[in-house]
């Protein structure tokens, strides 16, 4: 089985708290998918490793599950700075599980 691919635009935002992350929060239906997937084969705290391509950026990191059940994806200041993106930009995403 080849690891399953994933495209959405979703808005970054950020955890209010100290830190200063931000995220991109995965659609319920990819989020529900890849939950399916992964089962059994999750890491610490429910991550799921992932490749992720934001225009020219790409990256490996992974992807959280929140409390609203949706996966969470961080995104690095490297990445925000490369990319122009700040709280509020809709991000063209494309994920691709790994370690599949």
């Amino acid at each position: 089985m080849t690891a399953p691919d994933y495209r959405f635009t979703a808005p970054l935002w950020q955890y209010p708290g100290e830190g200063s992350w931000y995220f991109i929060t995965v659609p319920e239906e990819i989020s529900d998918d890849i939950a399916a997937l992964t089962a059994g084969r999750r890491k610490g705290f429910g991550s799921v490793r992932v490749t992720v391509t934001v225009g020219g950026s790409t990256w490996q990191t992974s992807v959280f599950p929140s409390k609203t059940g949706a996966y969470v994806l961080p995104v690095k200041k490297p990445v925000r700075t490369a990319e122009n993106l700040t709280e509020g930009t809709p991000v063209e995403t494309q994920l691709t599980l790994t370690d599949f």
